[in-house]
Protein backbone atom coordinates (compact mmCIF):
# COMPACT_ATOMS: atom_id res chain seq x y z
CA UNK A 1 0.00 0.00 0.00
CA UNK A 2 2.82 2.49 -0.98
CA UNK A 3 1.25 5.70 -1.01
CA UNK A 4 4.58 7.86 -0.29
CA UNK A 5 6.52 7.41 -3.97
CA UNK A 6 4.15 9.33 -6.74
CA UNK A 7 4.54 7.23 -9.95
CA UNK A 8 4.15 8.46 -13.22
CA UNK A 9 1.33 9.34 -14.83
CA UNK A 10 -0.20 6.80 -15.94
CA UNK A 11 -3.16 6.23 -18.87
CA UNK A 12 -5.99 4.62 -18.05
CA UNK A 13 -6.65 0.85 -19.04
CA UNK A 14 -10.72 1.20 -19.06
CA UNK A 15 -11.06 1.24 -22.63
CA UNK A 16 -10.19 -2.32 -22.84
CA UNK A 17 -12.52 -3.94 -20.40
CA UNK A 18 -13.41 -7.20 -22.20
CA UNK A 19 -9.62 -7.99 -22.39
CA UNK A 20 -8.43 -10.25 -19.27
CA UNK A 21 -4.84 -11.63 -20.35
CA UNK A 22 -1.90 -13.07 -18.29
CA UNK A 23 1.64 -11.62 -18.71
CA UNK A 24 3.38 -14.29 -21.07
CA UNK A 25 6.44 -13.98 -18.73
CA UNK A 26 4.27 -15.96 -15.74
CA UNK A 27 4.10 -19.98 -15.62
CA UNK A 28 0.99 -19.84 -14.09
CA UNK A 29 -1.43 -20.40 -16.64
CA UNK A 30 -5.32 -19.73 -16.16
CA UNK A 31 -7.19 -22.06 -13.51
CA UNK A 32 -8.11 -25.59 -14.58
CA UNK A 33 -10.87 -26.35 -15.92
CA UNK A 34 -11.49 -28.31 -12.76
CA UNK A 35 -11.10 -25.12 -10.19
CA UNK A 36 -13.39 -22.99 -12.82
CA UNK A 37 -16.05 -26.08 -12.32
CA UNK A 38 -15.70 -25.27 -8.49
CA UNK A 39 -16.42 -21.64 -8.58
CA UNK A 40 -20.08 -20.23 -7.90
CA UNK A 41 -21.64 -18.60 -11.46
CA UNK A 42 -24.80 -17.81 -10.28
CA UNK A 43 -24.59 -14.58 -12.26
CA UNK A 44 -22.06 -13.12 -14.71
CA UNK A 45 -18.97 -11.62 -12.74
CA UNK A 46 -18.13 -8.16 -14.14
CA UNK A 47 -14.31 -7.39 -15.64
CA UNK A 48 -14.01 -4.42 -13.56
CA UNK A 49 -16.19 -2.63 -10.34
CA UNK A 50 -16.97 0.82 -10.61
CA UNK A 51 -15.84 3.46 -7.45
CA UNK A 52 -16.61 7.26 -6.71
CA UNK A 53 -14.94 9.14 -8.54
CA UNK A 54 -11.78 10.77 -6.55
CA UNK A 55 -12.22 8.24 -3.68
CA UNK A 56 -8.47 7.50 -4.25
CA UNK A 57 -8.74 3.52 -3.21
CA UNK A 58 -6.01 1.86 -1.46
CA UNK A 59 -7.40 -0.88 0.90
CA UNK A 60 -9.87 -3.64 0.20
CA UNK A 61 -11.58 -6.82 2.07
CA UNK A 62 -14.73 -8.62 1.54
CA UNK A 63 -17.07 -11.03 3.22
CA UNK A 64 -19.64 -12.35 3.59
CA UNK A 65 -19.95 -14.01 0.50
CA UNK A 66 -19.16 -11.01 -2.61
CA UNK A 67 -19.67 -8.39 -0.05
CA UNK A 68 -17.05 -5.33 -0.22
CA UNK A 69 -15.34 -2.65 1.33
CA UNK A 70 -12.81 -0.28 -0.15
CA UNK A 71 -10.92 2.81 1.78
CA UNK A 72 -10.40 5.95 0.63
CA UNK A 73 -7.11 7.95 1.07
CA UNK A 74 -8.86 11.49 0.13
CA UNK A 75 -11.65 11.56 2.76
CA UNK A 76 -11.26 7.84 4.88
CA UNK A 77 -14.98 6.92 4.03
CA UNK A 78 -15.48 3.24 3.60
CA UNK A 79 -17.72 2.03 0.33
CA UNK A 80 -19.24 -1.07 -0.09
CA UNK A 81 -21.57 -3.12 -1.84
CA UNK A 82 -21.38 -6.45 -3.61
CA UNK A 83 -18.96 -7.38 -6.78
CA UNK A 84 -21.12 -9.63 -8.79
CA UNK A 85 -23.68 -7.38 -9.05
CA UNK A 86 -21.16 -4.17 -9.83
CA UNK A 87 -23.18 -1.80 -7.01
CA UNK A 88 -21.46 0.54 -4.16
CA UNK A 89 -22.82 2.69 -1.52
CA UNK A 90 -20.86 4.95 1.81
CA UNK A 91 -20.89 2.40 4.59
CA UNK A 92 -18.88 5.25 6.81
CA UNK A 93 -19.06 8.78 5.73
CA UNK A 94 -15.59 10.86 4.86
CA UNK A 95 -13.95 13.17 7.46
CA UNK A 96 -11.32 16.01 6.90
CA UNK A 97 -7.97 14.84 7.33
CA UNK A 98 -8.70 11.18 7.79
CA UNK A 99 -6.98 8.68 5.49
CA UNK A 100 -8.11 4.68 5.56
CA UNK A 101 -4.81 2.09 3.97
CA UNK A 102 -5.40 -1.12 5.15
CA UNK A 103 -8.72 -3.11 5.79
CA UNK A 104 -9.82 -6.29 7.01
CA UNK A 105 -13.35 -7.49 7.71
CA UNK A 106 -13.64 -9.87 10.76
CA UNK A 107 -16.54 -12.60 9.93
CA UNK A 108 -16.82 -13.40 13.22
CA UNK A 109 -17.76 -10.10 14.73
CA UNK A 110 -18.84 -8.77 10.83
CA UNK A 111 -16.49 -5.38 12.10
CA UNK A 112 -14.21 -3.93 9.31
CA UNK A 113 -10.84 -2.79 10.65
CA UNK A 114 -9.23 -0.59 8.99
CA UNK A 115 -5.31 1.25 9.85
CA UNK A 116 -4.48 4.77 8.78
CA UNK A 117 -4.15 8.73 10.25
CA UNK A 118 -5.90 11.78 10.81
CA UNK A 119 -3.60 14.32 9.80
CA UNK A 120 -0.23 13.21 11.85
CA UNK A 121 -2.04 11.07 14.13
CA UNK A 122 -2.01 7.13 13.97
CA UNK A 123 -5.21 5.36 13.79
CA UNK A 124 -7.20 2.12 14.16
CA UNK A 125 -10.71 1.86 13.30
CA UNK A 126 -13.40 -1.22 13.89
CA UNK A 127 -16.21 -0.20 11.97
CA UNK A 128 -19.37 -2.24 11.95
CA UNK A 129 -19.80 -4.16 8.43
CA UNK A 130 -23.36 -3.47 8.65
CA UNK A 131 -24.62 0.05 9.88
CA UNK A 132 -21.37 1.51 9.56
CA UNK A 133 -20.79 2.74 13.25
CA UNK A 134 -17.36 2.93 14.59
CA UNK A 135 -16.99 0.85 17.48
CA UNK A 136 -13.70 1.55 18.37
CA UNK A 137 -11.15 4.30 17.46
CA UNK A 138 -7.61 3.81 18.97
CA UNK A 139 -4.86 6.52 18.57
CA UNK A 140 -1.60 4.40 18.31
CA UNK A 141 1.14 5.88 20.23
CA UNK A 142 4.63 6.43 18.32
CA UNK A 143 2.73 5.48 14.81
CA UNK A 144 3.81 7.25 11.86
CA UNK A 145 2.82 5.38 8.70
CA UNK A 146 -0.09 2.44 9.30
CA UNK A 147 -0.16 0.58 6.46
CA UNK A 148 -1.67 -2.51 6.25
CA UNK A 149 -3.96 -5.11 9.19
CA UNK A 150 -4.63 -8.48 9.44
CA UNK A 151 -7.15 -10.22 12.16
CA UNK A 152 -5.90 -13.60 14.42
CA UNK A 153 -7.70 -15.48 16.83
CA UNK A 154 -7.02 -12.88 19.39
CA UNK A 155 -4.91 -10.05 17.69
CA UNK A 156 -5.25 -7.40 15.82
CA UNK A 157 -2.08 -6.87 13.94
CA UNK A 158 -1.02 -3.59 12.49
CA UNK A 159 2.06 -2.80 10.15
CA UNK A 160 3.75 0.26 9.84
CA UNK A 161 6.01 1.52 7.02
CA UNK A 162 8.16 3.70 8.67
CA UNK A 163 8.52 1.62 12.27
CA UNK A 164 10.03 -1.92 12.95
CA UNK A 165 7.24 -2.68 14.89
CA UNK A 166 4.02 -4.72 14.90
CA UNK A 167 0.86 -2.84 16.58
CA UNK A 168 -1.22 -5.53 18.37
CA UNK A 169 -4.83 -4.92 19.40
CA UNK A 170 -6.39 -7.57 21.74
CA UNK A 171 -10.05 -9.22 20.46
CA UNK A 172 -12.37 -11.65 22.19
CA UNK A 173 -12.91 -15.30 21.12
CA UNK A 174 -15.92 -13.17 19.43
CA UNK A 175 -13.24 -10.62 17.40
CA UNK A 176 -14.80 -7.90 19.54
CA UNK A 177 -12.23 -5.66 20.84
CA UNK A 178 -11.09 -6.13 24.68
CA UNK A 179 -10.42 -2.10 25.51
CA UNK A 180 -7.02 -2.80 25.99
CA UNK A 181 -4.76 -0.12 25.25
CA UNK A 182 -2.41 -1.19 21.77
CA UNK A 183 0.72 -2.80 22.56
CA UNK A 184 3.86 -3.60 20.06
CA UNK A 185 6.32 -6.29 18.93
CA UNK A 186 9.57 -4.84 17.12
CA UNK A 187 10.61 -6.55 13.98
CA UNK A 188 14.19 -8.29 14.90
CA UNK A 189 16.21 -10.90 13.49
CA UNK A 190 16.89 -11.10 9.50
CA UNK A 191 14.41 -8.06 9.27
CA UNK A 192 15.81 -5.24 6.52
CA UNK A 193 14.54 -2.58 8.52
CA UNK A 194 13.38 1.12 7.52
CA UNK A 195 15.83 2.90 6.15
CA UNK A 196 14.55 6.14 6.92
CA UNK A 197 13.12 7.06 3.17
CA UNK A 198 11.28 4.45 1.66
CA UNK A 199 8.27 2.35 3.06
CA UNK A 200 9.26 -1.16 5.21
CA UNK A 201 6.85 -3.38 6.38
CA UNK A 202 3.33 -3.41 3.95
CA UNK A 203 1.21 -6.35 3.75
CA UNK A 204 0.68 -8.58 6.79
CA UNK A 205 -1.42 -12.16 6.36
CA UNK A 206 -1.32 -15.01 8.91
CA UNK A 207 0.09 -18.35 7.88
CA UNK A 208 -1.65 -21.56 8.83
CA UNK A 209 0.49 -21.97 11.94
CA UNK A 210 0.52 -18.75 13.14
CA UNK A 211 3.37 -17.05 11.43
CA UNK A 212 2.93 -13.72 10.04
CA UNK A 213 3.74 -12.89 6.64
CA UNK A 214 5.33 -9.53 5.65
CA UNK A 215 6.41 -7.98 2.26
CA UNK A 216 9.09 -5.34 2.48
CA UNK A 217 8.24 -2.27 0.17
CA UNK A 218 11.84 -1.31 -0.70
CA UNK A 219 13.77 -4.27 0.33
CA UNK A 220 11.79 -6.69 -1.86
CA UNK A 221 11.10 -10.20 -0.41
CA UNK A 222 8.74 -11.93 1.87
CA UNK A 223 9.01 -12.30 5.70
CA UNK A 224 7.82 -14.84 8.31
CA UNK A 225 7.39 -13.72 11.63
CA UNK A 226 7.34 -14.92 14.83
CA UNK A 227 4.26 -13.56 17.06
CA UNK A 228 5.27 -14.13 19.80
CA UNK A 229 9.46 -12.72 19.50
CA UNK A 230 9.27 -10.51 16.65
CA UNK A 231 11.82 -12.62 15.25
CA UNK A 232 11.49 -12.38 11.24
CA UNK A 233 13.54 -14.53 8.80
CA UNK A 234 13.64 -14.25 5.23
CA UNK A 235 11.23 -16.88 3.29
CA UNK A 236 13.28 -18.30 -0.14
CA UNK A 237 11.26 -17.94 -3.12
CA UNK A 238 12.33 -20.09 -5.81
CA UNK A 239 11.80 -19.06 -9.62
CA UNK A 240 10.68 -16.19 -10.77
CA UNK A 241 11.66 -12.29 -10.65
CA UNK A 242 11.91 -12.46 -6.65
CA UNK A 243 9.45 -9.97 -5.37
CA UNK A 244 10.96 -6.61 -5.41
CA UNK A 245 8.30 -4.18 -3.99
CA UNK A 246 5.27 -6.05 -2.63
CA UNK A 247 1.93 -4.07 -1.88
CA UNK A 248 -0.97 -5.63 -0.46
CA UNK A 249 -0.81 -9.58 0.52
CA UNK A 250 -3.89 -12.05 0.28
CA UNK A 251 -3.61 -15.48 0.97
CA UNK A 252 -6.11 -18.77 -0.22
CA UNK A 253 -4.93 -22.10 0.75
CA UNK A 254 -1.62 -22.43 0.32
CA UNK A 255 -1.07 -19.70 -2.60
CA UNK A 256 -0.28 -16.43 -2.03
CA UNK A 257 -1.27 -13.37 -3.83
CA UNK A 258 1.86 -10.07 -3.93
CA UNK A 259 -0.01 -6.99 -5.56
CA UNK A 260 2.68 -5.06 -7.19
CA UNK A 261 5.16 -7.95 -6.17
CA UNK A 262 7.18 -7.65 -9.10
CA UNK A 263 5.85 -5.01 -12.03
CA UNK A 264 3.49 -2.36 -11.12
CA UNK A 265 0.41 -3.57 -13.28
CA UNK A 266 0.44 -7.15 -11.64
CA UNK A 267 -0.16 -9.69 -8.87
CA UNK A 268 2.86 -12.08 -8.26
CA UNK A 269 1.18 -15.58 -7.48
CA UNK A 270 3.63 -17.67 -5.36
CA UNK A 271 2.92 -21.36 -3.92
CA UNK A 272 3.77 -21.75 -0.14
CA UNK A 273 5.04 -24.55 1.61
CA UNK A 274 6.34 -25.14 5.12
CA UNK A 275 9.79 -27.41 5.47
CA UNK A 276 11.28 -27.81 8.84
CA UNK A 277 13.32 -24.96 8.34
CA UNK A 278 11.00 -22.83 7.91
CA UNK A 279 8.30 -21.50 5.49
CA UNK A 280 9.74 -20.95 1.24
CA UNK A 281 7.69 -19.88 -1.56
CA UNK A 282 7.65 -21.19 -4.51
CA UNK A 283 7.25 -18.83 -7.80
CA UNK A 284 3.82 -19.80 -9.69
CA UNK A 285 3.82 -16.63 -12.70
CA UNK A 286 1.87 -13.02 -12.62
CA UNK A 287 -1.64 -12.15 -13.02
CA UNK A 288 -1.86 -9.26 -15.04
CA UNK A 289 -4.76 -7.72 -16.96
CA UNK A 290 -5.51 -4.35 -19.69
CA UNK A 291 -7.80 -2.51 -16.78
CA UNK A 292 -5.05 -2.86 -13.88
CA UNK A 293 -3.27 0.84 -13.11
CA UNK A 294 -1.34 0.53 -10.35
CA UNK A 295 -3.46 -2.09 -7.93
CA UNK A 296 -2.78 -1.65 -4.32
CA UNK A 297 -4.21 -4.34 -2.75
CA UNK A 298 -6.58 -7.04 -3.53
CA UNK A 299 -9.02 -9.81 -2.01
CA UNK A 300 -10.50 -12.96 -2.62
CA UNK A 301 -14.34 -13.59 -3.30
CA UNK A 302 -17.03 -15.59 -5.32
CA UNK A 303 -13.88 -17.57 -6.78
CA UNK A 304 -12.21 -14.57 -8.19
CA UNK A 305 -9.32 -12.18 -7.06
CA UNK A 306 -10.21 -8.69 -6.84
CA UNK A 307 -7.69 -6.01 -7.13
CA UNK A 308 -8.32 -2.09 -6.46
CA UNK A 309 -6.48 0.73 -8.51
CA UNK A 310 -4.98 3.11 -6.67
CA UNK A 311 -3.75 4.48 -9.76
CA UNK A 312 -0.64 5.90 -7.64
CA UNK A 313 0.29 9.02 -10.20
CA UNK A 314 -2.48 9.60 -12.11
CA UNK A 315 -3.16 13.15 -13.26
CA UNK A 316 -5.88 14.93 -11.24
CA UNK A 317 -6.06 12.24 -8.44
CA UNK A 318 -8.74 13.99 -6.79
CA UNK A 319 -11.32 13.76 -9.80
CA UNK A 320 -10.36 10.58 -11.52
CA UNK A 321 -11.97 7.91 -11.90
CA UNK A 322 -11.28 4.27 -9.66
CA UNK A 323 -12.45 0.61 -10.25
CA UNK A 324 -11.49 -2.75 -8.68
CA UNK A 325 -10.26 -5.49 -11.48
CA UNK A 326 -11.69 -9.04 -11.26
CA UNK A 327 -8.83 -11.57 -11.60
CA UNK A 328 -9.11 -15.47 -11.52
CA UNK A 329 -7.73 -16.81 -8.81
CA UNK A 330 -6.55 -20.60 -8.49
Amino acid sequence: MDTSHPLPSLPTRRTALGATALAAAGALALPDRADARRRPRTRKAPETVDLPDGIRPEGITSGPGTTYYVGSLADGRIVTGDLLAGTVGVLLPGAEGRQLRGLFRDERSGLVWAAGNVGSEAHVWAVDGETGDVELDVVVPGGVFLNDLVVTDDTVWVTDSRVDRLTTIAVDDDGDPTGAAPAFVPLSGEWPGYDGTNLAANGIRELRDGTLLLDHSSAGGLWAVDPETGVTTEVPVQGGPGITAGDGIEIGRRTVYVVRGSGQQEVSVLRLCATKDGWTARWRGRLTDETLDVPSTATLAGGWLWAVNARFGVESPDTASYWVTRLPAR
